[in-house]
């Protein structure tokens, strides 16, 4: 989730253009020369890429016969020209999905049932949630290569000096909020405005924007009230910074944290890397991570996110079993050891957390909030939920709409794009 990925669309067009994908690749299968299979790699171009682009050409020392292109695909581009190049025949051999793609895809017949490969030969070494997060209609579809979920992360340093201690609850962090501006002149709190970044309120207060199982939009249910209320409480009083409506906000926010401008915020893993480049955690043993604050029903929680290897359905045998060894490869416990080392990102088996993987303190923070992220429904238009909210929370916390009002809206544009679940 969450990250766009520099790079400009005129060098992603010319590069996918000359990717050879699916079935139409350059493979010489049929006479015996080697199979040649496109990856398509959605990770950050400049921190992460390099790892995965090394890693295949490690597979393709290990494995003569196989050819790999590997073209890296702008995050934020990368699901729809998959759609559009599946819908065509000419999708890559392998995806690197986001977890919320993996159950649309699936329904369209893009990607490939894996129960039973070689891929996931090894399924039990992977955590269970995020196995069954990559399935649908009860097939697997996707082999969980990295995750990830919110969590409250905050400068221990400013916590000490102002004497308050890690909130458990959301009335608790306003009260730290105000004590740490008090005690050391920056802002306790600053809170995002896009929907993805509001999610752990809903959980908070046992509820969703949707109910699958029922079928219905809840997104303005009395428990999303009270959870969107909460929210909006956290831009407003002493030691609490305003909303951020800007188009920047999200870096303004990681940049006053990086800093020590402001003492904490909810972020993921993906930043981990980034903090650590900020003055505020030259030592990284003063990043602290802990469960995001829980809502009024005791319960605390942040959305499951993350990536999946998935192989296009399209692609003939000898391309898909070729797809199906890169992913066994890519996503082994040597593997997930070297991305999490490389990019300090999260593994998705247990036995990838290796004593050197767990030295970055920023993973081993991670590593222990996972228990409370909460998997995604399997339902297809999930992840496109959230864009109404992200249209509509910053005006509601601008001060444009009311909370009613926003909320009204934002219900009525879920139901349309679920139009089959009730209100």
């Amino acid at each position: 989730m969450r990250r766009g990925i520099a790079a400009t669309a005129l060098v992603a067009s010319l590069a996918l253009a000359a990717t050879a994908c699916g079935g139409d690749g350059d493979s010489d299968s049929e006479s015996g020369g080697p199979v040649t299979i496109t990856y398509w790699d959605t990770s950050n171009a400049t921190n992460e890429a390099p790892t995965y682009k090394a890693l295949v050409k490690e597979f393709e020392a290990a494995n003569k016969g196989i050819k790999v292109n590997f073209v890296n695909v702008p995050f934020d581009q990368a699901q729809n020209k998959f759609d559009t190049a599946a819908g065509s025949k000419g999708a890559p051999d392998v995806l690197r999905s986001e977890v919320g793609w993996t159950p649309a895809f699936a329904k369209k017949g893009f990607f490939l049932p894996l129960d039973g490969t070689e891929a996931l030969a090894e399924q039990d070494k992977f955590q269970p949630n995020l196995i069954e997060q990559a399935k649908y209609e009860g097939k697997t579809y996707g082999v969980p290569l990295v995750t990830d979920t919110l969590a409250f992360v905050y400068n221990k340093a400013l916590f000490e000096k102002a004497g308050v201690e890690v909130p458990k609850t959301w009335d608790d962090l306003k009260k730290a909020a105000a004590t740490i501006k008090d005690k050391t002149g920056v802002d306790g709190y600053w809170a995002s405005t896009a929907g993805y970044y509001a999610q752990p309120f809903l959980y908070g207060e046992g509820t969703d924007t949707v109910d699958a199982e029922a079928k219905k939009v809840t997104v303005n249910s009395p428990e999303a009230k009270k959870a969107y209320g909460t929210w909006l409480s956290l831009f407003d009083g002493k030691g609490l910074h305003k909303a951020d409506t800007t188009a920047d906000a999200y870096a303004h926010i990681q940049e006053a944290f990086v800093s020590g401008k402001v003492a904490s915020i909810i972020q993921g893993p993906w930043e981990i890397t980034n903090f650590y480049k900020g003055s505020a955690f030259k030592d990284k043993n003063n990043l602290g991570i802990a469960t995001v604050p829980a809502g009024s029903t005791g319960k605390a929680g942040a959305p499951t996110g993350g990536h999946n290897l998935s192989v296009y359905a399209g692609s003939d045998k000898a391309h898909q079993e070729a797809a199906l060894k890169l992913v066994k490869f890519m996503t082994s416990a040597k593997s997930q050891e070297t991305v999490a080392l490389k990019n300090s990102t999260l593994p998705t088996r247990d036995d990838a957390y290796t004593a050197k993987v767990k030295a970055d303190p920023g993973i081993a923070g991670f590593q222990t909030v996972l228990p409370a992220a909460q998997p995604r429904p399997a339902l297809p238009e999930y992840s496109s939920l959230w864009t109404p909210l992200d249209d509509e929370l910053p005006q509601i916390a601008g001060g444009k709409k009311s909370l009613d009002e926003g909320l009204g809206d934002a219900e009525t544009a879920i139901t349309k794009l679920v139009p089959d679940f009730s209100k």
